[in-house]
């Protein structure tokens, strides 16, 4: 994958927010490694990328930070420095993608690795990276003046599953900068109650700097209801960033899959009827 290919996928989310009425729609790019590398070093080319965002009235917020997403496995993982290195460098492209007024942006990605074979050298490595993770989040929003926060996705069979696993797991990171990104369908399926899942997160001082919610009605539906109620209750917004996701392929069945959720957001008093906002 390279900019041009990123830059023909914009057409299509523009398309979308056209379809949609709305005068902005939030994106959620996912950048390879090498190009990730390529343009964490290259200016113009995040110029570039930018321009073509505005172009099209899109704004990113978030990046997806899952290496393997390219189909050549989970590598390179969180207990090698190159993981850390390919995540700092998204951070480096989000802090030229974001809005002027946007104080700070969040790169997601995975719960840090597959469960079986994690030993104590494993989470003695992945600790190691992710305090280096860490200072490298600190000196970037120093020199920039705005903060990228990364988030931890929990997912069966990874070190990070359900809510007691998820804390933890990141029990000795640094809370101000790194946090949980949490997929609600994955919540709502495994989790036995996603509202005190939720809670028992927020209690250990972990921030959800990321919430998924994936266009998928059926059996899950009244859970991730739930664990909205619980993220956007009375006790205020626990989360910065919601990020509505699509599997349709099609500009219409993406529209139509945004609408949708923007449909169930509405019924909970979550976003205005009737009136498009931005999604992702």
């Amino acid at each position: 994958m390279n900019l041009p290919v990123i830059v023909s996928q914009l057409d299509m989310y523009g398309a979308v927010r056209a379809r949609l009425g709305a005068d902005a729609l939030g994106v959620s790019l996912w950048l390879p490694p090498s190009l990730a590398a390529a343009l964490a070093v290259e200016s113009r080319a995040r110029t570039r990328l930018r321009a073509e965002l505005d172009a099209r009235r899109l704004e990113v917020v978030t990046l997806s930070g899952a290496p393997f997403d390219e189909g050549g496995g989970e590598t390179p993982g969180w207990t090698e420095p190159a993981r850390r290195e390919y995540t700092l460098d998204l951070a480096r492209i989000l802090l030229d993608l974001l809005d002027e007024d946007t104080v700070r942006g969040t790169v997601s990605t995975i719960g840090i690795g597959r469960r079986e074979g994690y030993a104590e050298a494993e989470e003695k490595a992945a600790l190691g990276i992710l305090r280096r993770l860490s200072h490298g989040l600190a000196d970037l929003a120093w020199q920039n003046g705005r903060a990228v926060r990364v988030g931890f996705q929990p997912a069966p069979g990874l070190v990070l599953d359900d809510p007691e696993q998820t804390v933890a797991g990141l029990s000795r990171i640094d809370k101000d900068r790194l946090g949980v990104c949490l997929d609600l369908g994955h919540v709502a399926r495994n989790w036995p109650d996603p509202a005190a899942g939720i809670e028992t997160l927020t209690d250990a001082g972990l921030a959800i700097v990321e919430v998924r919610l994936t266009a998928v009605a059926g059996s899950t539906t009244g859970a991730w209801r739930d664990g909205l109620q619980q993220l956007f209750g009375r006790s205020g917004p626990l989360t910065e960033n919601l990020t509505l996701m699509s599997r349709g392929a099609t500009v219409e069945q993406i529209a139509g899959d945004l609408a949708y959720l923007l449909a169930e957001l509405a019924a909970l008093g979550l976003a205005p009827e009737n009136e498009p906002c931005p999604a992702r």
